[in-house]
């Protein structure tokens, strides 16, 4: 098979059915059936024998590889191009871990001591294989880990490209050399140059005269957005190409976490002389393709467990922090999206690298902070919600700070005032004509996302875009998409910012509150659904908005004087009947909050809390998934770093209250002591436990624990007493029931005990007892939520009439072969009559298909999980999938 075939193949290994490959030689090469060069292989296989005693030298090497007869028969240099390809993919196969050869017969001589390269080269001593083999040489050479076996065969090509006229070269070999030239220095994610030492000198010498002056000397053509560029860049006049190398080769000396002013200033200089307009151009063409990643992936000995293909070569990325630096110079509203979803893609996770690329996302933060509008600090909002990375969110919050000092308005208000209404003329909606007034085109906001609809001038509606429209206004569809797509992206950030208003403990005056909120044509949608309490005159009255006015708790109309004040309504302290009167009131009007309020748990001191004084046991002794309780954890504003399996010390996660002037902390340490079994390949703990929680004075100093667990203690003894926990009846009711919930949202969440594939307790089995006790253990509060409303939502699903019941801890549903437990705390399910466990993992598909038509909050998805089960389970007949069937038919 070809090399991208190969290529594609370790790829996809996880998902390959191996069947279709046979396995042949001593090392275990998996053939594909599909390959064309099964001769060549199996000639391979008989040479393997001889070559795994062949050592020394290169030149001893090929003395000895010359007179072996299957080598010597290869007279056409047809046969010889062939093998050759075939042994690429056999060292590109053991490369990716797909030969067991190192294990079990010593396949490992012949790649580390460079035979299998240099037979490859002993092949290519002709033009004519040359020719054929000059891409697929360099293909392996920088798409997989280099070495010194790796010399041999990359001189021999590079020696016979100096020989040929290079403007006649390929594009695609001229690509692979200048990828071949930047691995000489570029540094990998380790700081290490992918071809190191001498090796990296001496290649670097034979391909600078080759490659002479241009873009390749700034940027690598490994990654899509580089490519584009090179193919912007190089068809340009050469007048041209000078003035866009100088602005490229000065964002490449942006090595700084920030730009000077010097540097900013030169910037300036090298953008009048490339022009605004093109540099805008060609930055929202390069920024759509950055999350594109590498053209190819670098496969090496760890492919299975990283995504190398994600990874920025770092001489691209300082070159785009450069370029993002400059980018506050032209930005407009486009651009300035753009830099969001730039930033997003630096700081987006990669599997066994972390973070793709901080330093871009950061430079795409400070350039945001950077531009002096309202729209610009959206977007960091919009970062702010979505980004958990705790160290990108230490920089959003930073640029907050800066664009408030740059919009000269207070830290506490930038973030509401300077939402877009995205062009909506009220809340919800926008509208605007098109080809003179034949149609109408209405973006509709419900909360929840928006909706592009089109119409004729008469009302009727229009099933696409208008084919007059795309060909006549362009650029006003493209804006009006735009704006639906950021409308989408910013609805779950602004809710997730109103669920924090709470703890903020803020206030408004009614007009202010009416312009930023009520009637705000965005947030609006959002606060419309919300109970807001008004107070005036000393009195407080609960109120929320429906038929255009806001209203009581009763349905009366209240219209609040000019003094009044504002706040969002939290039902602690509130009676038990009341809020079951809100309950009620919000879905009988049909209302779904943006986030849980009406039904929102309360979590009050409890009688062992009381006893403990300063700490909660409340959501001690869990096993959490680590980083999913890390994601969790940031993005509800707690601060935490993950635990490695390394002798160092640790702070709890932690949340600043400074309203309150405290911090919450909750304790947890790393599970186990085996790396690579309990730990990730970087060595990151998998799993967590959970201890107390704990309130201090904000300012107190903070403790520490080793990694592994020990204990939490001060770093300085002599201020002990300074570090003492607050007695839990000190902590305001409302602190203590947000902060309990954020923590029961981390324990429901990434509990092991929520995992149905983790009913065997993982390695060993060292976690089954913990898992058979929380799987099915009685009800938090937020399961108790989940199960009130369940009693509600039940009656009115017809597909489970007559099939459902709730008794205690559980949904039970019964099919037709048997009858069904599904624990409303975990979703995890027992099967009638034994109690015998049933492990099912239902598709998103599935979880979206099963949701009522009316909810009345947003976001629970193991609501979701488990109505999706009860709908399987009812037809248990029908399932077809045997992974759950040889379970149900197991007695």
């Amino acid at each position: 098979m070809a090399l991208e075939q190969l290529q594609a193949f370790v790829l996809d290994l996880p998902q390959t059915d191996l069947g279709v490959a046979e396995h042949i030689g001593p090392d275990g090469y998996p053939l594909l059936a599909t390959s064309e060069l099964r001769h060549e292989h199996q000639l391979i296989s008989e040479l393997l024998p001889l070559l795994q005693d062949i050592h020394g030298r290169p030149e001893e090497i090929l003395s000895a590889l010359g007179k072996l007869p299957a080598i010597a028969t290869l007279a056409q240099p047809q046969q010889r191009m062939r093998l050759a390809l075939a042994l690429i993919e056999r060292i590109v196969a053991y490369d990716g871990g797909l030969s067991s050869a190192s294990i079990t017969y010593g396949f490992a001589h012949s790649f580390d001591d460079g035979v299998m390269p240099t037979l490859v080269s002993l092949l290519m001593q002709s033009d004519e294989v040359l020719e054929q083999l000059a891409v697929p040489v360099l293909q392996w050479i920088t798409g997989y880990r280099f070495g010194y076996y790796n010399v041999v065969p990359t001189l021999t090509v590079i020696n016979w490209i100096s020989t040929q006229p290079l403007p006649q070269l390929p594009e695609a070999l001229r690509d692979l050399l200048r990828v071949l030239r930047s691995q000489c220095t570029d540094p990998d994610q380790y700081g290490n140059a992918v071809i190191v030492g001498n090796y990296g000198e001496h290649l670097a010498t034979k391909l600078d005269p080759l490659l002479g002056d241009g873009i390749w000397q700034v940027l690598v053509p490994c990654e899509h957005w580089t490519q584009l560029a090179f193919k912007d860049v190089e068809t340009l006049p050469a007048d041209s190409q000078a003035q866009w190398l100088d602005l490229l080769r000065h964002a490449g000396t942006a090595t700084s976490a920030r730009p000077a002013a010097k540097w900013l200033k030169h910037a300036q200089s090298l953008l009048h002389k490339v022009g605004e307009a093109p540099l805008r151009s060609a930055l929202l063409r390069w920024f759509a393709s950055v999350d594109s990643g590498r053209t190819g992936a670098l496969l090496f000995d760890r492919w299975h467990s990283v995504d190398d293909r994600a990874r920025m070569s770092q001489g691209n990325a300082t070159v785009l922090r450069g370029l993002l630096w400059i980018t506050p110079m032209l930005a407009d509203s486009e651009l300035t999206r753009a830099l969001t979803r730039v930033a997003l893609s630096g700081y987006r996770k990669v599997r066994g690298i972390g973070a793709r690329a901080p330093k871009v996302g950061n430079a795409a933060v400070f350039a945001l902070a950077s531009i002096p509008t309202r729209e610009a600090v959206g977007q960091l909002a919009v970062l702010k919600a979505r980004v958990k990375l705790s160290s990108a969110q230490k920089e959003i919050e930073k640029a907050f700070t800066s664009a408030a000092q740059a919009l000269q308005l207070p830290r506490d208000q930038i973030e509401e005032l300077a939402v877009p209404t995205y062009g909506l003329e009220q809340v919800g909606l926008r509208r605007e004509t098109f080809a003179e007034g034949a149609y109408i085109a209405e973006v509709s906001v419900d909360g929840k996302q928006a909706t592009l609809n089109w119409f004729h001038a008469d009302g009727t509606p229009q099933k696409s875009v208008p084919a007059k429209v795309k060909t006549e206004h362009t650029e006003a569809l493209k804006d009006l998409q735009a704006a639906v797509k950021d409308i989408s992206a910013m609805l779950p950030a602004q809710a997730a910012r109103l669920d924090t208003l709470f703890l903020l403990e803020k206030h408004w005056p009614l007009a202010e509150w009416q312009e930023r909120y009520l009637d705000h044509p965005l947030i609006g949608t959002l606060a419309r659904r919300l109970i807001w309490t008004v107070s005036e005159s000393g009195q407080d009255r609960a109120l929320i908005f429906n038929d255009a006015c806001l209203q009581t708790l009763d349905g009366s109309i209240v219209m609040p004087s000019s003094e009044a004040q504002v706040r969002l309504w939290h039902p602690i302290g509130r009676p038990l009947e009341e809020i079951v009167a809100w309950r009620e009131r919000i879905e009988a009007l049909h209302i779904t909050q943006p986030f849980k309020q009406a039904h929102r748990e309360v979590y009050l001191l409890t009688d062992a809390e009381r006893h403990t004084a300063t700490y909660s046991n409340r959501f001690a002794a869990h096993i959490l998934r680590q980083h999913q309780f890390h994601a969790l954890a940031t993005g509800r504003g707690w601060r935490n770093q993950l635990r490695l399996l390394v002798d160092d010390s640790y702070p709890a996660a932690s949340r600043e209250l400074p309203t309150w002037g405290l911090r919450a902390e909750f304790w947890i340490e790393g599970v186990g002591d085996n790396f690579g079994v309990d730990t990730n390949d970087s060595g990151t703990f998998l799993h967590l436990s959970t201890d107390q929680v704990r309130f201090y004075p904000i300012d107190a100093e903070q403790r520490t624990a080793p990694a592994a667990g020990g204990g939490y203690t001060p770093e300085h003894w002599r201020n002990a007493e300074d570090a003492a926990p607050l007695p839990l009846t000190q902590v305001p009711a409302l602190v203590l029931s947000e902060v309990m919930r954020d923590i029961d949202l981390f324990v429901g969440v990434a509990s092991l005990a929520n995992d149905p594939q983790w009913a065997d307790g993982g390695a060993d089995g060292r976690l089954r007892d913990y898992w058979r006790q929380e799987a099915f253990a009685e009800l938090g509060a937020t399961a108790q939520t989940r199960k009130q409303l369940l009693e509600k939502l039940l009656p009115r699903m017809t597909r489970l009439k007559g099939k459902w019941s709730l008794h205690g801890r559980f949904l039970e549903v019964t099919g037709k072969l048997r009858s069904y437990k599904i624990h409303l705390g975990s979703g995890n399910i027992l099967m009638q009559p034994n109690d015998q466990y049933l492990c099912i993992v239902p598709d998103a598909k599935a979880r979206t298909q099963a949701m009522p038509h009316y909810l009345p909050f947003e976001g629970d998805t193991l609501l979701s999980i488990i109505l999706s089960k009860a709908l399987l389970l009812i037809d248990d007949d029908k399932i077809s999938d045997p992974t759950i069937t040889d379970q149900i038919a197991e007695r």
